[in-house]
């Protein structure tokens, strides 16, 4: 799934300004960045976006300026071409072809940005279709070859307990660029001291949430242990079908918890999208994020964050261990629609 939050963000600062947009319509091999990846250019020079990391962006810098100048729709391939690869191409051996189209109505129209922000602020997807051969985009169907891309809502994570797992796990998504917010109706937790940089909100955590609407790119995750505060926030998030809901806690915890989810009138399959507790999972990297704690990469690519102390015990028995962890994301956190099956 490409991030294109920026690049969105900048088209509507510089709305009625010459630009030029690149996407990455093919990738091969190991591609650094995914098909429908943007940059941005600025008529003045100045971009936002990425479509290959840096590998290849002083060229199509060079191809946008001339579109920006009337030359027009392009397409660029590249690869690792002999000596030609230091200057333009991908070191790391894949291809990617790359489209420069116009911020123009005949070309990418500029009236497309807000469609995306309005159906994204929905927490709706929307496709846009390009005539590969004309290069114009809109989202009617185009015919012949054509490139398609899905703009999916922004991804969210609503943390419920501001506790102290609650500030590592924040910082986190904050660093990743996903729009967090912590939801926690006590006031001597919710402090901007302890969660610089993210949103807080201090209502109850079903009101909170169901305010918040989440969708299918939001992730809601509860932290405080306390079933006063969780288990209303679990309700409400299933109700909602958020994309993915996860609550911390033990074995024995997440069992009582599922028994008052019942009672609370929750179906059995919603009950088992809760993704809690996390199980222990052989590492293939680990580090200290905070004094006591550890995020640790297991096999899948999955990320979690686990006390160090209960780390320990269970891999010494993990038939008793009640291991203090959550299972965060999959596929590198970033890739959140993945696992809501976008």
């Amino acid at each position: 799934m490409a991030d294109n939050d920026s690049v969105i963000a900048a088209a509507r600062t510089w709305a009625g300004q010459p630009m030029a947009l690149a996407t990455v319509i093919s990738t091969w091999g190991s591609a650094p960045r995914p098909r429908g990846s943007h940059l941005l250019v600025h008529g003045d020079g100045r971009f936002e976006g990425s479509v290959s990391g840096g590998c290849v962006e002083t060229d199509i810098l060079a191809v946008a300026a001339q579109v920006i100048g009337g030359a027009g729709f392009q397409r660029r391939r590249y690869g690792v071409a002999d000596a030609a690869a230091w200057e333009v191409g991908l070191p790391c051996g894949g291809e990617i072809e790359v489209m420069v189209q116009p911020v123009a109505p005949d070309g990418f129209d500029p009236a497309l940005f807000a469609e995306i922000s309005a159906a994204r602020a929905e927490g709706q997807s929307l496709e846009v279709i390009t005539d590969l051969s004309s290069g114009h985009s809109g989202i009617e169907p185009a015919d012949g070859d054509a490139f398609i891309n899905r703009y999916e809502p922004p991804r969210r994570l609503l943390i419920v307990g501001a506790v102290q797992i609650a500030q590592v796990l924040a910082g986190l998504a904050r660093e990743l660029g996903i729009a967090t917010v912590v939801i926690d109706p006590r006031g001597r937790f919710l402090t901007p001291e302890r969660f610089p940089g993210v949103t807080l909100d201090d209502r109850w955590p079903d009101e909170a949430i169901a305010a918040r609407r989440p969708d299918r790119a939001t992730a809601v995750v509860t932290l405080s242990h306390d079933p006063k505060i969780d288990d209303p926030a679990l309700i409400a998030a299933l109700n909602a079908n958020a994309g993915y809901v996860a609550a911390l806690g033990s074995r024995r915890s997440h069992i009582a918890r599922q028994e008052r989810l019942a009672a609370a009138g929750l179906f059995s399959g919603q009950i088992d999208r809760i993704d809690g507790p996390a199980l222990i999972r052989e590492a293939i990297a680990t580090t200290m994020v905070e004094p006591g704690w550890q995020l640790t990469v297991g096999e899948q690519g999955e990320l979690v964050l686990a006390h160090v102390g209960a780390a320990a015990r269970a891999a010494q028995d993990p038939s008793v261990a009640d291991p203090v962890q959550l299972e965060l994301f999959n596929t590198q956190f970033m890739g959140i629609a993945d696992r809501m099956g976008a």
